[in-house]
């Protein structure tokens, strides 16, 4: 449905332009793709990720595997166990269980630190583009500019409509912009001699812009930080206050079982 609004849009802003405006429509596109593909600082995130999702695995198999030598130990001992004995360790084998799958969740599902952490890494990347898009469209003329990869059902495109390498360079320059920020030169080389009163403006209000989109996306990540935190602290201490009740209660069912047998030897 997605798709087909954002085709019907499409077909309907090239009509108005062929049909009322009787003009060329200039056309271009951009492969977000292939633009992260070729962004090293996303590449170099994405490696750190990867590596982090390997390792969140590998905790999963880790307890998984210890769950499943519990489950085999309490098999071979069954025979051995009293009624009560045996539902404790059931008990005690499910909620392992339950806290297995609700750290899966928390690492893999759908609002987990994976998806998180993947929109954390492409949110940047998607600012810079926009931003180096406006600028190419209002530079070269171009009506319309959309993202190949997204909804939109691209059934052709030519590839001297592409212009995510001109994107990409938008990005790099930026970025060589950011670098010369410390060594005090990107004052300098943004506000040139040569440019005139408007063009200053122009550059003072894009640097607006952009602080303040930077110091929104880092107060995003704080309050994500600090809810995440929270969250974290608030489920570990509920996994020790139940851990100690069962704990508690095992101990509590020994001590009876152990009174029991006490007194039958005395009896006997």
């Amino acid at each position: 449905m997605k798709k087909s609004i954002l085709f019907n849009l499409v077909l309907i802003f090239l009509t108005g332009f062929t049909v009322e405006a009787q003009q060329t429509v200039r056309i271009g596109y951009v492969d977000m793709e292939y633009i992260l593909e070729n962004v090293p600082e996303y590449q170099e995130a994405s490696s750190q990720l990867d590596k982090k999702v390997q390792q969140w695995k590998e905790e999963i198999e880790t307890e998984l595997t210890r769950i499943e030598k519990m489950k085999q130990e309490l098999a071979n001992e069954k025979p051995l166990l009293t009624t009560e004995l045996i539902e404790e360790r059931e008990d005690e084998i499910k909620f392992e269980e339950q806290k297995i799958l609700q750290y899966q969740q928390k690492r893999f599902g759908p609002n987990g630190d994976l998806i998180t952490q993947k929109l954390q890494l492409v949110k940047p990347i998607q600012d810079q583009v926009f931003v180096a898009v406006q600028e190419i469209a209002r530079n070269r003329d171009y009506d319309l500019i959309f993202d190949k990869s997204a909804d939109v059902i691209t059934l052709y495109a030519a590839d001297r409509l592409d212009v995510s390498d001109q994107v990409l360079r938008s990005i790099t320059r930026a970025s060589n912009r950011e670098e010369l920020d410390s060594r005090q030169e990107k004052r300098e080389l943004i506000r040139d001699e040569s440019k005139n009163v408007e063009q200053d403006a122009a550059v003072s209000e894009r640097e607006i812009l952009q602080e303040q989109r930077k110091n929104e996306r880092q107060a995003l990540l704080e309050e994500r930080r600090r809810v995440r935190d929270s969250v974290r602290t608030a489920k570990k201490e509920a996994y020790e206050q139940q851990k100690a009740e069962i704990l508690k209660e095992r101990q509590r069912k020994k001590d009876s079982i152990a009174k029991v047998r006490e007194e039958q030897k005395e009896n006997d």
